[in-house]
């Protein structure tokens, strides 16, 4: 999906395709945010697992293997998680990245959405149910994430984190910092829109 890039991003995407015939480029004319633009890949997914990740690579595709295996067993949702401790896997952070996004995921647990320790990383699987979820989400930038698990908790399905691999990339255009500030305001309307969760 690519959400209205100025690079050479669709040109690359496009020329993988013709050699990968089960790869399709969708495209927005112009940006319109990760939250609108994930929701529109995955409206358009058909597949029985759907997976959605960050371009930047910074959670290797390889971990899919460990979201599928929690699909398998019984999960509805399984989301990459860079905050869970387990010795099996490598996180590379900066400090004051990690020091964010846990005081952000600490106010989004109070919003509402439960005992999840990384509510932002953006490598996700879902079911082809739970799938479901999107037509109904209406947050268009990075707290689209947040509405999501809201939704979901309201909803029943089960959520599980898995611990992933993942390396801060340099340049990456998204982080607490940057867009901390317009991401919990995202947050707190998704909340006033989903209302508390169980």
């Amino acid at each position: 999906m690519d959400d209205g890039s100025a690079d050479r991003t669709a040109g690359v995407v496009q020329a993988a395709a013709q050699a990968h015939r089960t790869m399709r480029l969708l495209r927005s004319e112009r940006n319109r945010g990760k939250g609108a633009a994930v929701r529109q890949g995955m409206l358009a997914a058909r597949g029985t697992l759907r997976l959605f990740t960050d371009a930047d690579g910074a959670t290797p595709i390889a971990e899919v293997n460990r979201l599928e295996s929690a699909l398998a067993s019984g999960a509805d949702i399984a989301i990459g998680s860079r905050w869970l401790p387990d010795r099996g896997v490598s996180v590379n952070a900066r400090r004051h990245r990690v020091a964010a996004e846990r005081l952000f995921n600490w106010i989004v647990a109070r919003l509402g959405v439960g005992a999840i320790a990384d509510s932002q990383c953006g490598f996700k699987a879902f079911t082809a149910a739970a799938g479901d979820l999107f037509p109904r989400l209406r947050t268009a930038g990075f707290g689209f994430d947040v509405e999501l698990l809201l939704l979901a908790r309201v909803l029943g399905y089960r959520v599980v984190e898995v611990p992933v691999n993942w390396t801060d990339q340099a340049g990456s255009k998204t982080g607490i910092f940057k867009s901390g500030p317009r991401m919990l305001c995202e947050v707190v309307l998704a909340r006033l829109r989903r209302g508390k969760a169980a």
